[in-house]
């Protein structure tokens, strides 16, 4: 049968008008093997081959292989990592989840880190104060000969001063049952401000709560400020020295 190329591409049976489109014919018969006109799809046939051709040309036999189920078929050749079994990424040398080296053979070793170190914080050094002694002297008790100082930290909030005792259930942070008689078991407290500052209270101690050189001793109750460098003086002889963190 005789074919006629329409001039919008389609192949029509008819010389004068598409029998497609009905746009007019030239009469002209249409050349051997003219590929069907847009909107068409035709099978491609080759000698040994076949395969039904893609718009843009390629063959659904080349296509799958970029396909997911051909990417999975091409990852399970890659070479696992010795270390943790990660898929190796083509040549690369270095595995992309642990590091593993595939052309040393090593895998890298991590150097912890060290933690910060803890911030200083305020401390207090305790010692007999004979100067202290001789102004408030008890009678009866005599000054150490061989006492000795130690500094201790003032860890917050609150630190009790005093002596301990099982029977009336006393376990003060600064324990004086040792070094002073004159310390009542539950004698002062040490609290530390929101803002910072240490404040130092009489709890209703027998031989009260001075400070610095005052005369006087705290009020049961009252708080007072405290700045580095001041003395609390409690008991016969005892001197508590606040000391603050250094400066960074």
């Amino acid at each position: 049968m005789t074919t006629y190329a329409c001039p919008k591409g389609h192949v029509s049976g008819e010389s004068d008008f598409c029998d497609t489109c009905g746009a007019k014919i030239d009469g002209m018969p249409a050349s051997a093997g003219v590929s069907p006109g847009p909107g068409t799809s035709g099978v491609s046939s080759a000698a040994g081959t076949s395969g039904i051709l893609s718009a843009s040309g390629t063959s659904s036999a080349l296509a799958g292989a970029s396909s997911p189920a051909g990417a999975s078929a091409l990852d399970s050749t890659a070479e696992p990592c010795p270390n943790c079994g990660t898929p190796r990424v083509g040549a690369g040398r270095f595995c992309e989840d642990c590091g593993y080296d595939h052309s040393t053979g090593r895998v890298p070793t991590l150097t912890p880190s060290s933690p910060p170190a803890p911030l200083a914080g305020w401390t207090v050094t305790i010692a007999p104060d004979r100067a202290y002694f001789e102004e408030n002297a008890i009678d009866g008790i005599e000054f150490p000969a061989d006492g000795g100082s130690r500094t201790v930290p003032l860890p917050p909030p609150q630190v009790r001063i005093g002596r301990r005792s099982t029977s009336k259930g006393t376990n003060p942070e600064i324990d004086l049952a040792d070094d002073d008689p004159g310390v009542s078991h539950s004698h002062a407290l040490l609290t530390l401000s929101v803002d910072g500052v240490w404040l130092v209270s009489d709890v209703g101690s027998t031989n009260g709560t001075y400070i610095n050189d005052g005369q006087q001793p705290l009020t049961a109750g009252q708080s007072r400020a405290l700045a580095d460098g001041d003395r609390v003086h409690v008991g016969a002889w005892t001197t508590l020295t606040l000391h603050a963190p250094p400066r960074p």
